[in-house]
């Protein structure tokens, strides 16, 4: 579920809202730290007084910006590799809902229980809400996700939640209500959800049809790299990533 072999195209094809999502995240981070447009940021950063006075969209933008580079690098790597399974899996819509629901859940949650000086921005809380909607998985929904993706998940989730509370500068409470709202919103979002197949790659389709997958021994010069393997070095390359995400 969460070892990426997708091609750059075959990605867009098969996940195109996390796909937009990402762009969205780094051209915005382009936009304002690398061509100087600060209003954008201005504009949409969670600001507690700025929301009590009626700017009500800035329970939602922060889940779009980011403040710094390693920020929006993590977060999107995050999206990257948590995401397409869950847009497979529940659909456009509910992906968005889910997505977006637990973001806005987090956000609320830190407008009413921070003080009014509090301002964030970020997706962490989103990001949160689908380790949620997985951690619900894991526990009720068993037929939904092997037991190595399930251990996996709460492997990351715990680590995840042991550094919310030792790391600096981190958003406690929208890591927290993120999680919370994506398992609340969980059950909803999971009826109907079939379990997540992998897909041939652009590249294999225009190869040969017929093949469900991309055919390695095309090159049978070329040592290929045993499962276990691989899949050890994707699960240290995802803990690295979401221990990058957690201390940034």
């Amino acid at each position: 579920m969460f070892i990426r072999n997708e091609d750059f195209r075959s990605f867009l094809r098969y996940y195109p809202l996390v796909s937009i999502l990402i762009a969205i995240n780094l051209l915005l981070f382009v936009l304002i730290y690398l061509l100087g447009f600060q209003s954008l940021l201005q504009l949409g950063v969670g600001q507690n007084g700025l929301i009590a006075r009626g700017e009500y969209w800035r329970l939602v933008t922060p889940i779009f910006l980011h403040g710094g580079f390693a920020h929006v690098l993590f977060n999107s790597f995050s999206l990257y590799l948590f995401g397409p399974a869950l847009e497979q899996m529940l659909g456009k819509v509910k992906f968005l809902v889910g997505y977006f629901g637990a973001g806005l859940i987090a956000n609320v949650a830190a407008f009413y229980l921070e003080d009014p000086y509090f301002s964030h921005v970020g997706a962490s809380g989103a990001i949160f809400g689908l380790f949620g909607i997985y951690l619900y998985m894991a526990i009720n929904r068993k037929e939904l996700i092997d037991q190595a993706n399930s251990q996996l998940i709460l492997t990351i989730l715990g680590i995840g939640l042991i550094m919310t509370f030792i790391s600096p500068n981190i958003n406690i409470l929208g890591h927290l209500f993120g999680l919370i709202g994506g398992a609340v919103l969980a059950p909803l979002l999971l009826v109907g959800a079939k379990r997540f197949y992998s897909r041939p790659t652009v590249y294999a389709r225009r190869t040969n049809p017929d093949e469900v997958s991309f055919n390695p021994n095309r090159w049978k010069y070329r040592r290929r790299v045993p499962p276990v393997v691989k899949k050890i070095l994707w699960g240290f390359f995802i803990v690295l990533v979401i221990a990058g995400f957690l201390l940034r």
